[in-house]
């Protein structure tokens, strides 16, 4: 197969690329850099099957030669960017899926939207079915994400029904691993960066409310296997075992050695108490699974954040 990955150069794009080049197929990697970063792709330059596309999808976008997916990863995903980025996020999330739509129909191309289970909001239903239709506060600081998204997956069913389009929607819960951008405000990237500083770690609220953390490998691979034989409807990919930020950070400090202090912030506006993805469709249709324990990936991932260490990506955000 070709497909175009937009967000290629981020975090999960930047693996999916890896997974479709092991595979033997040709991927075109779509990237403006706003919140991706070329280290996470600059192991396939020079790989005669990988080409680089810089752009911006929420712009008219036009790429050369026959396309079988158009995978539209493409936007800011942590809550510090899109609290700096809203209007971009809010682009991205519409103009950018009405794009990469449009350059699927063109293709004849399966088209691949990466949602998020923020699509649940603050859930009223616990864990996160696909049927739920969430608990979102669509004018809160975190709509312009939330609500960028549940758009996406209305135009992409849209397309869907009105036009034949071949689609698929994947609901993504916490992901975590190598190539997370350090201080991305994500809770995982978060206390690793700070344990191995021995800055403060921070936690927001009283660390009570729940997480599910799926190691970047397993995402990916149920990410690729619902491309190739998921149906249209939306698919939770996570990882249903449970655990409170307190018990994460936890882990981190035992994992690190770390001897820095947990120190307690307010919580932020609209973040939800609890997260977990009802993983029964993907497992029923996809025969898959999370395999990797969070100690297991969080050792992984820490290993990664130390090459970083004393490199400019690590240093405090403004700086």
């Amino acid at each position: 197969m070709r497909v175009l990955i937009t967000g290629a150069a981020g975090f999960l794009g930047s693996h999916l690329c890896d997974r479709f080049l092991r595979d033997g197929h040709e991927v075109v990697g779509l990237d403006n850099f706003i919140t991706g970063h070329p280290d996470n792709i600059a192991h396939l330059m020079g790989n005669e099957r990988f080409s680089l596309l810089r752009h911006n999808i929420s712009e008219y976008t036009y790429a050369a030669g026959p396309l079988d997916g158009v995978l539209h990863f493409a936007s800011p995903a942590s809550p510090i960017d899109y609290l700096e980025l809203p209007i971009q996020t809010l682009k991205v999330g519409s103009l950018g899926t009405h794009n990469a739509l449009g350059l699927a129909m063109a293709k004849g191309a399966r088209f691949f939207l990466a949602s998020t289970s923020e699509v649940y909001g603050d859930p009223l239903v616990h864990p996160q079915v696909e049927s739920y239709w969430g608990n979102v506060n669509p004018i809160g600081p975190r709509g312009v994400y939330d609500e960028a998204k549940r758009f996406a997956e209305a135009i992409t069913m849209a397309y869907h029904r009105a036009h034949g389009v071949d689609t698929r929607i994947v609901r993504i819960f916490n992901t975590y691993g190598p190539r997370m951008r350090p201080r991305d405000g994500r809770v995982v990237s978060n206390f690793i960066v700070q344990a191995l500083n021995n800055e403060p770690i921070t936690i927001y609220g009283d660390g009570s409310q729940t997480r599910s953390f799926c190691y970047v490998e397993d995402e990916v691979e149920g990410l690729y296997q619902l491309f190739l034989k998921g149906d249209a409807n939306p698919c939770n990919i996570g990882n249903p075992d449970e655990y409170t930020v307190k018990q994460l950070a936890e882990i981190v400090v035992a994992l690190t050695g770390s001897t820095a202090p947990i120190v307690y912030e307010p919580l932020p506006e609209d973040d939800p108490k609890v997260r977990k993805p009802d993983i029964t469709r993907a497992r029923a249709m996809l025969g898959w699974e999370p395999k990797i324990d969070v100690r297991e990936g969080v050792q992984r991932t820490i290993d990664y954040f130390r090459t970083l260490v004393g490199t400019p990506r690590m240093a405090p955000r403004g700086r």
